[in-house]
């Protein structure tokens, strides 16, 4: 089976320290999904004190969406890992790691994503690294106003 790997990556600014950001960020509970800005249902299985299984079950209209995750934290260096399990997307990763600024601190997201298929063009592997950037990045603008919204208060 031919499988091709879009990369991409994209920063997030949070007006908290790293440390509270991270916290914040791999504290996963159900309600986590509609904090991303979608309709559905989160199941969280802690695998241990550094290990989460997540399932995240979205809903499009009358289209139904599952993704496994295996999420393996690394708190010491305030960065964790993400691995699809789910069949769409199957062997992707994503990195997350926090990073000090001056007000506050910054996410950075750097994604392989794996499809099915044969290479496409670079022209194409460009456009769909700017849609999945467009669309994960506008995730974690949606995770930061929640931030904000739970530190703030």
């Amino acid at each position: 089976m031919n499988s091709f790997t879009v990369h991409f990556k994209f920063s997030q600014h949070f007006d908290f320290p790293p440390e509270a950001a991270y916290r914040w960020c791999t504290d996963y509970e159900p309600g986590d999904i509609k904090l991303q800005g979608n309709d559905g249902i989160r199941k969280v299985r802690w695998l241990n004190e550094d290990t989460v299984l997540l399932t995240d079950i979205s809903f499009t209209g009358t289209k139904k969406k599952a993704k496994r995750k295996l999420v393996r934290l690394y708190p010491e260096r305030l960065s964790w890992t993400n691995t699809r399990l789910s069949a769409e997307g199957r062997h992707s990763q994503f990195l997350y790691e926090l990073v000090a600024e001056k007000n506050g601190s910054r996410l950075d997201f750097t994604g392989s994503m794996v499809f099915a298929g044969r290479k496409p063009t670079p022209a194409k592997l460009g456009m769909m690294a700017a849609e999945l950037v467009e669309e994960d990045s506008t995730t974690w603008r949606n995770l930061a106003k929640a931030m904000a919204r739970d530190l703030s208060s």
